[in-house]
C-alpha cells in the first residue's frame, strides 16, 4: 500500500476514534437543563430549612389560642377539620395547600393573639394558622384550636 493510502487511514482512524470518544461524552452529559433531573441534595434542604427557620412562630400555644377562642365566643364543634390528605400538607415553611376554606380569624379573637409585622392569622378547618402575607406561606400552625 502506498504511504499516502497509509496516511489517509491512519488520519481518519484517529479522527473516528476522537468522534467516538466525543459522541459518548455528549451521551453521558445531557445539556444543561435537560435530561436526567438531579434530586435534591443537602445544599437543597438546608437553604429550605433555613427558609423555614427565618419564618416567625406563633408565640402562643395551641391550648390558649384555644382558651380565646372560647373567651370570644367561637362555639367547639362548630368547625370541620380538614380532610387528612390537606391537612398534612398543612406544615411550616410550605406554602397554604390549596382547595381549602381559609378564613380569616374573627376580630374578637385577632385582638389577643400576638400580632407579627407581616403576617396574619387564618382559619383552616379546626386549625389556626399563621401566614405570612405576601407569600402566602405558613409560619406556623396551632392544631385543633377550634375543636
Amino acid at each position: 500500500m502506498p504511504p499516502f493510502h497509509r496516511s489517509c487511514r491512519m488520519r481518519s482512524a484517529f479522527v473516528l476514534a476522537g468522534l467516538i470518544l466525543a459522541g459518548g461524552q455528549a451521551i453521558a452529559d445531557p445539556p444543561e437543563g435537560k435530561g436526567r433531573h438531579k434530586h435534591k441534595g443537602a445544599q437543597d434542604e438546608r437553604s429550605e430549612a433555613g427558609a423555614a427557620a427565618a419564618l416567625v412562630t406563633a408565640g402562643i400555644t395551641a391550648a390558649l389560642a384555644h382558651r380565646y377562642a372560647l373567651d370570644a365566643g367561637l362555639t367547639p364543634g362548630a368547625y370541620k377539620p380538614l380532610p387528612p390528605g390537606i391537612r398534612k400538607n398543612l406544615a411550616r415553611g410550605k406554602p397554604l395547600p390549596p382547595g381549602i376554606a381559609r378564613k380569616s380569624a374573627p376580630s374578637a379573637l385577632l385582638g389577643r393573639l400576638p400580632r407579627h409585622p407581616g403576617y396574619e392569622w387564618r382559619m383552616a378547618g379546626t386549625d389556626l394558622v399563621l401566614v405570612q402575607i405576601g407569600t402566602a406561606i405558613v409560619a406556623d400552625v396551632l392544631r385543633d384550636v377550634f375543636r
